[in-house]
């Protein structure tokens, strides 16, 4: 799809469609969740933008209209690695199983598009893969990585069809291409680097139908212009000229996968049938939201009037989402995260400084929130072994 001109009506970033349905507004949010800050002054001044959600009734996609590509700069300070957490871990290593099974990688080559701080690339090198390539302009080098010596190679830039030249088995992304404003034009980009070549591609984003049927209200970020249907995922490769084979859902129904093979032109990318399934939960979203903000806030009162210790433990995305709909003066006594990196931090828009779980044996909280109920049982046994008895909520 080529980008509209300045001024003309906005059309769906995936399949062009002009026929779009509002869903929530949300002003003046941080254009980053996951970027460190060394001082709360600074936290407190973190850029900001406005989230206009809508929807394509066309292909299932949803998108932030208002979104401004130019605030969202991402640098070594980005932080949002997820593999702390034993549980998310326990996923990556399945899923690393999985894709060495599948596409039958041991001895050979895969390119990783936006590859954080490489974990996921490491644990493909551990089953067997022979060099991963990682395509990341906010990579940090981890200790051991120069034991892997020509195992991992490091390209500190975007992904593009200017790097044609570097052949692999593989090509992945995971939780990338909802980053990316043109999703399609990017996958074409991928496919116009593969050229005659089959390699596969593999991508994983978070569920756009998880979000608007669990009603994941924290789950919208400025950081993701796009949030993907399964299909509006498997439009946008089709589009792009791969041939879809599988999307299913993953990680409890949080995630989409989405295997492609590349195809010998662009797969033709019919109407098709109206994607009944979103539109229905699409109206009530927005009033759920300002519902569950509302409601929030008058259980902080109450806790703060019952004199309770309030604590947030895990500060993704869905955290300072729930800090920052809260604001900044919300009765919060302090956030906790198991990323070591993340501790001394401050939080992007409210300020509040990160601690390590150990922490909390002196803070001695009354009450816990978390936002993932996917962690609650890592989380309570973590509570438990620090002596803390207090109740767990989910946000």
């Amino acid at each position: 799809m080529d980008s509209p001109s300045a001024g003309s009506p906005p059309r769906c970033t995936v399949c062009g469609g002009a026929d779009l349905r509002p869903v929530i507004e949300i002003p003046r949010v941080p254009v980053h969740c996951n970027l460190l800050w060394e001082r709360r002054e600074e936290a407190l001044a973190a850029p900001r933008g406005d989230i206009d959600l809508v929807f394509c009734p066309r292909c299932g996609h949803l998108f932030n209209r208002a979104f401004a590509p130019h605030l969202t700069a991402y640098s070594q300070a980005y932080e949002n690695s997820l593999h702390y957490s034993p549980r998310f871990q326990a996923y990556a290593d399945d899923l690393a199983h999985r894709l060495k099974e599948r596409y039958g990688l041991r001895g050979k080559r895969v390119i990783e598009i936006g590859s954080g701080q490489g974990d996921f690339l490491r644990a493909l090198i551990r089953l067997g893969v022979e060099q991963g390539i990682a395509f990341d302009p906010a990579y940090t080098p981890a200790p051991g990585d120069e034991d892997l010596g020509e195992s991992l190679v490091v390209v500190p830039d975007f992904y593009s069809a200017d790097h044609a030249d570097r052949d692999a088995d593989l090509i992945y992304s995971r939780h990338v291409l909802e980053h990316v404003e043109a999703p399609t034009e990017f996958l074409r980009a991928i496919r116009q680097a593969i050229g005659e070549r089959r390699t596969p591609l593999f991508c994983e984003v978070p569920n756009a139908l998880f979000i608007l049927r669990d009603l994941s209200v924290w789950d919208v970020i400025y950081e993701h212009p796009s949030y993907f249907s399964p299909g509006s995922l498997a439009q946008a490769f089709r589009a792009a000229g791969f041939r879809v084979e599988s999307v299913e859902e993953a990680f409890e129904a949080q995630f989409l996968w989405a295997d492609g093979q590349p195809a010998p032109a662009a797969e033709p990318t019919p109407e098709g049938p109206r994607p009944q399934d979103l539109e229905r939960f699409v109206g009530a979203f927005g009033a759920h939201y300002t519902e569950r903000v509302a409601t929030w806030r008058g259980r902080m009162a109450e806790l703060a009037g019952a004199s309770r210790r309030v604590v947030v433990w895990g500060v993704g995305s869905k955290g300072v989402t729930f800090l920052n709909a809260l604001g900044p003066d919300a009765p919060i006594d302090c956030v906790v995260d198991i990323n070591p990196r993340k501790e001394g931090m401050y939080v992007a828009g409210t300020g509040q400084r990160i601690i390590a779980p150990e922490a909390l044996r002196e803070v001695r909280p009354d009450v816990i929130i978390i936002m993932n109920p996917a962690y609650r049982e890592e989380i309570g046994r973590q509570a438990e072994a620090l002596g803390l008895d207090c109740r767990i909520l989910t946000g």
